[in-house]
């Protein structure tokens, strides 16, 4: 009797709990997941109707639109001229795009801006006569598309500072049958490629204020790092704002990133861009059919669909770290901070209030970004100013979901333009105010690169 009075009082021991909280890249908006699905996830707080317009802004993402006029009512209106005809076919899974892995395949998911000299009323680029500012390789019958697209790549053999050989590809593009005129001998052309989708609502609820914080355009505190925001065109408040998306972060918000992306890419107008791409001289373009919806005085796309769109793309959460844990993994957050990595790729943001979705506002946020731009030197430049970006300049790209990359996507091809090979070939690139981290990257052992790699690869 008494042996088990005393087996009652002393119960075995519960483990401590192991606080998971560095694993938790987008705060209460991280998912635990790491399968070939782990972008496509709502963000655990959203509510019920949140989740129902997520489920329906996900369907209308993944649908693909047709040539007007068709019987698929409100899905017609796909061009005249275009990159893709879903959103998805470029975010597959609401990943990153990757470009050719061959000569002769075809180009999905990396699309090429185009400008002049010069700048619009806004500040932006200034588009190329006949042609607008995105390069459209395919088109509807009947209308010629821009152009024929084709890369090719040459090696570039390096050796690392422990005498290990690499190589980095150099993209080489080929632009041939300008179907509206020849290309203007300064046209500057920039390839982007389709990022992933995961957190966008987080980073949009990143205050103006907050980002602002960290600029330093003059290098005041002699870090070498001189960050500063992009200044674009808020087209529904008509004043000029704070950059944060694409690139060059020459989007300021989700709903213009939207617009813009459905207009370029597929042709597809909305109330925010109203007008079809027929820039010019493309007469056939402009004589083709519009989508059904336009017949009743509305754009494409209706407002349903479009907020939809939206939506989703603000609920989107981001995949939880895997091994924060282990050893290697630790001392590669460590190699990491040495390097001075994490002077633009922030370790942690705090978030703030985000407009419609109060229960994904105010998170502790590990983006690995400022949303700045910074000169990454002439390796990676385009030569192809962007409202306030210069054409060495780009915005420090997000790395939360990293890892996940190949599982989702199949690759892991990274960079504006996806030449790079993985994550150490990323680094390799880096040049201007990047060029002591990557050369800290090179003089590292073996073992130290491959545990920084492999800390990038658990984000």
């Amino acid at each position: 009797m008494t042996v088990w009075l005393l087996l009652a009082a002393c119960p075995p021991a519960q483990p401590t709990p192991v606080d998971d909280t560095p694993s938790l890249l987008g705060g209460a908006a991280t998912i635990k997941n790491a399968t070939g699905k782990a972008y496509t996830f709502p963000a655990p707080p959203l509510d019920l109707d949140q989740r129902d317009t997520f489920s329906l802004g996900d369907h209308f993402f993944n649908r693909n639109w047709v040539t007007a006029p068709a019987s698929t009512s409100g899905f017609d209106g796909l061009g005249p001229t275009f990159n893709a005809t879903s959103c998805s076919a470029c975010h597959l899974l609401d990943g990153r795009a990757s470009p050719p892995k061959k000569e002769g395949d075809a180009i999905l998911g990396l699309l090429f801006r185009v400008s002049i000299p010069g700048s619009d009323v806004h500040g932006g680029p200034n588009p190329v006569p006949n042609y607008g500012d995105q390069l459209e390789p395919r088109s509807i019958l009947h209308v010629e598309p821009e152009v024929v697209l084709g890369i090719s790549y040459v090696e570039m053999p390096g050796t690392f500072s422990d005498g290990e050989p690499y190589s980095l590809r150099k993209p080489v593009y080929e632009f041939t049958s300008p179907a509206y005129g020849e290309f203007p001998a300064d046209m500057m052309v920039s390839p982007r490629i389709a990022t992933s989708m995961i957190g966008l609502g987080l980073l949009e609820s990143i205050s103006e204020e907050t980002i602002l914080s960290r600029e330093d355009p003059d290098d005041a505190d002699g870090d070498g790092i001189s960050g500063h925001a992009n200044r674009v065109w808020d087209v529904a408040q008509q004043t000029t704002v704070v950059g944060r998306f694409g690139w060059k972060a020459n989007q300021p918000n989700i709903r213009q990133q939207t617009a813009g992306a459905l207009l370029g890419d597929m042709g597809i107008t909305s109330r925010l861009f109203p007008n079809d791409n027929c820039p010019g001289s493309q007469t056939a373009c402009q004589a083709a059919p519009n989508g059904s919806d336009v017949d009743a005085g509305e754009p494409e796309i209706d407002d349903m669909k479009f907020d939809s769109i939206v939506d989703y793309a603000h609920g989107l959460a981001v995949p939880a770290r895997r091994a924060w844990t282990d050893a290697e993994v630790l001392h590669g957050e460590e190699l990491f901070t040495q390097a001075g990595c994490n002077a633009c790729h922030l370790t942690e943001v705090q978030g703030g209030s985000l407009n419609r979705f109060h229960n994904l506002s105010n998170q502790k946020l590990k983006p690995f970004t400022d949303l700045l731009l910074h000169d990454l030197g002439d390796g990676l430049a385009d030569g192809r100013p962007d409202y306030t970006a210069t054409g060495t300049e780009w915005r420090t790209a997000p790395l939360w979901g990293l890892g996940l990359m190949e599982l989702v996507n199949g690759h892991q091809n990274l960079l504006h333009d996806g030449r790079a090979r993985g994550p150490a070939e990323a680094i390799l690139w880096h040049g201007g105010e990047a060029q002591r981290s990557r050369d800290a990257f090179v003089n590292m052992s073996k073992a130290e690169r491959d545990a920084l790699v492999r800390f990038l690869q658990d984000l």
